[in-house]
């Protein structure tokens, strides 16, 4: 079993420039997946902005980011980040899940998701929000 945390930027309309910049500083795998790719576009002009997309280099830097859709609050910021909590275990990561949940808010239940075997957000006691979910590698359409 392997578990890893990765923060996770939140921006409007900049992911891909702040992903193509961190790539650029410290090299790696760029992986751009946008709500076009994933058919998951709410609003046609937001539809090749970027759903999930993150950097990965062979020195252990990696950072994930996505575009905050209009129809959600976005103040430059404020809630900037989330912290991804991804493992190869469906068991490990209920049960990280399960403890989180005590006291905190539900965004998003732990279900399974087009682009995860299992997929949750949820918000802690203390107001930081977590993403978990199962690791499971991209398949572009």
């Amino acid at each position: 079993m392997s578990i890893s945390t990765t923060t996770h930027v939140n921006l409007r309309g900049e992911a891909r420039a702040a992903l193509e910049l961190y790539h650029s500083v410290f090299g790696g795998e760029l992986t751009v997946v946008t709500y076009r790719d994933a058919s998951a576009a709410q609003d046609e002009a937001e539809a090749d902005q970027v759903m999930w997309g993150q950097v990965v280099s062979e020195a252990g830097f990696r950072v994930m980011a996505y575009d905050v859709p209009s129809a959600l609050p976005w103040e430059q910021g404020q809630g900037s980040y989330f912290v991804s909590v991804r493992g190869d275990d469906a068991d490990e990561v209920t049960g990280h899940w399960e403890r989180l949940v005590e006291h905190g808010t539900v965004v998003v239940p732990l279900a399974p998701a087009g682009w995860a075997p299992l997929y949750g957000m949820v918000r802690d006691r203390f107001g930081v929000t977590w993403v978990l979910d199962v690791a499971a590698a991209y398949q572009p359409a």
